[in-house]
């Protein structure tokens, strides 16, 4: 058994970004924190697929040419090679719990940046 706070790890970004609670030794999982305005960054995973689950606020996640809202309680599970961004268009910060499988974590290919 393994057990990890969240309060005890960190955002990537500091206040906010992801925050990785559990990474291998098959999925990887976590929380991502983005304030209003901040987004996760456009890329893909050549393997991996990526779940995400919104806890709180609201967001719009970009799926190739698809946008789709989300609200707390939404879910979206994303296949490998499906280009993917997640921005928080709203006023109030969103929190989402992230799941990717399986464990590569070489796998994540960073899109260029509007």
């Amino acid at each position: 058994m393994e057990q990890v706070k969240e309060s005890e790890k960190e955002f990537r970004g500091g206040k906010s970004g992801v925050k990785y609670l559990f990474r291998g030794p098959k999925i990887d999982w976590g929380v991502i924190l983005l304030l209003p305005g901040e987004r996760l960054g456009g890329h893909y995973h050549k393997e991996v697929e990526e779940t995400f689950y919104v806890l709180e606020g609201q967001a719009t996640a970009y799926v190739g040419d698809i946008q789709q809202r989300l609200v707390a309680g939404d879910a979206i599970r994303l296949e490998a090679p499906e280009h993917h961004n997640i921005v928080n268009e709203g006023d109030q910060p969103l929190k989402m719990v992230f799941i990717k499988c399986p464990y590569l974590p070489q796998d994540k290919v960073d899109l260029p940046q509007p």
